[in-house]
């Protein structure tokens, strides 16, 4: 499977043992940063693993920071994405076959690498299940909110409160 990482500072080096897991098992990774521990900010790298899917260059998405409570905030602020974070496996498989998630959320300051090594293949081997008419119904209203609520951007791109 073609695959997004992403990682702030705090979720650096937890971001590399799953990069090399994956790379291991055989997957395509693209790896969007951090590429080291100096201070960084996670929006950016939230967005970056966004645009990357939403641009098709992966199929799913790994988002790390220190609690993954950041990353995954702002990783739901893009159309498309569907990020959640994950610290077991029953949530790990069960958020992509009922809510098709595609962005794993994981906090490097919460759980350890085995157990998130475990979340990802959870995560990896899940499928959302598209025939079953309650999934496709539930994920069909989630996408009708996203769109009552999206604001188109200005034609500048600048945001202003």
């Amino acid at each position: 499977m073609k695959l997004v990482v992403a990682a702030d500072h705090a979720g650096f080096e937890l971001k590399e043992e799953v990069r090399a897991d994956l790379e291991r098992r055989g997957h395509e990774v693209i790896d969007l940063g951090a590429y080291n521990t100096e201070p960084s900010d996670y929006p950016d790298f939230a967005e970056a693993v966004g645009k990357a899917l939403q641009a098709g260059q992966a199929e799913r998405g790994i988002l790390i920071c220190g609690s993954g409570v950041g990353v995954g905030i702002a990783a739901n602020k893009m159309p498309g994405i569907l990020a959640s974070m994950c610290h077991d496996t029953y949530s790990a498989h069960q958020g992509v076959e009922h809510d098709n998630m595609n962005v794993l959320v994981l906090g490097a300051r919460i759980i350890g690498s085995a157990l998130a090594l475990e979340l990802v293949t959870a995560f990896l081997n899940a499928n959302f299940k598209s025939g079953e008419e309650r999934f496709v119904r539930r994920l069909n209203k989630v996408k009708a909110i996203e769109a009552r609520y999206m604001i188109a951007p200005p034609a500048d791109g600048v945001a202003r409160n």
